[in-house]
């Protein structure tokens, strides 16, 4: 059995837990901590410290980090939830030193989607498969024959004048009170418009609102096939763990 531990990080909580690589099932179980309040460097990775020891993971398991951020080489770009400190932060680098041992460093929706090709709703789908997760804003990822095409930004998608995720994130659902139906409209027109820019084979739907996906999906008239992702809350702990295991870790 070949395992990696994968870790999540988001605004709210940090979670972590031991990954079975050959069929994306938890070998310990989930150990959750809330996020620092205010989302500073050094606590995340304290706290991340912490949670990387409970789990007492077997020497040389590699271990993979997903973030809320746009990751470029191992460097925060931007941060959401979490303290601007992140923003040009050479965070992976700092992760490592923290931890005391060679981690891989991903963005958060990019994890989710990796995690959703390989054990997930995209599992042996060819061609270009398109994640968002509808949440606080609008999340991304992008793979071509499960390939990560890394850092896409659809959230920031400018549609009718603003980013979508201003006026179709479920955040948005729930600050207007809109119904389903007049939510789905919103989500119409954003990825209808998402279909016409990149012609995908798939489109997966994730986010916590996605449990409740028969309220909302069939109400969108799409050419493309938009199915719910299948993995909830474990999908960032999947899919850092599966990207963390590189032929430097074996």
């Amino acid at each position: 059995m070949t395992i990696a531990v994968g870790i999540d990080i988001g605004g709210t909580g940090i979670k972590g837990a031991l990954v079975d690589l050959a069929t994306g099932e938890l070998r310990s179980e989930r150990v959750k901590r809330a996020t620092p309040a205010g989302g500073a460097p050094a606590a995340i990775v304290e706290t991340t410290a912490d949670i990387l020891a409970e789990l007492d993971a077997p020497a040389g398991v590699p271990v993979g980090v997903c973030f809320p951020a746009i990751v470029i080489a191992g460097r925060t770009m931007s941060a959401a939830n979490v303290s601007d400190e992140w923003i040009g932060l050479e965070a992976e680098a700092l992760f490592e030193a923290g931890l005391g041992r060679g981690i891989h460093f991903v963005n958060d929706a990019d994890a989710a989607g990796v995690a959703e090709a390989r054990y997930g709703a995209a599992a042996g789908q060819d061609g270009l498969v398109i994640m968002t997760t509808l949440g606080t804003g609008i999340g991304s990822a992008f793979l071509f024959d499960g390939a990560l095409i890394p850092n896409t930004e659809l959230g920031h998608l400018e549609l009718d004048g603003a980013d979508a995720e201003t006026w179709a994130s479920n955040g948005v659902r729930e600050r207007e009170e809109l119904s389903f139906e007049e939510w789905a409209a919103r989500l119409q027109r954003f990825y209808a418009h998402v279909e016409f820019l990149f012609s995908p084979d798939l489109f997966i739907v994730g986010g916590g609102v996605s449990k409740h996906h028969e309220q909302f999906l069939p109400l969108i008239d799409l050419r493309t096939p938009i199915v719910p992702a299948t993995l909830r809350n474990n999908a960032g702990i999947l899919g850092a763990a599966a990207l963390a295991h590189r032929p430097e870790h074996t």
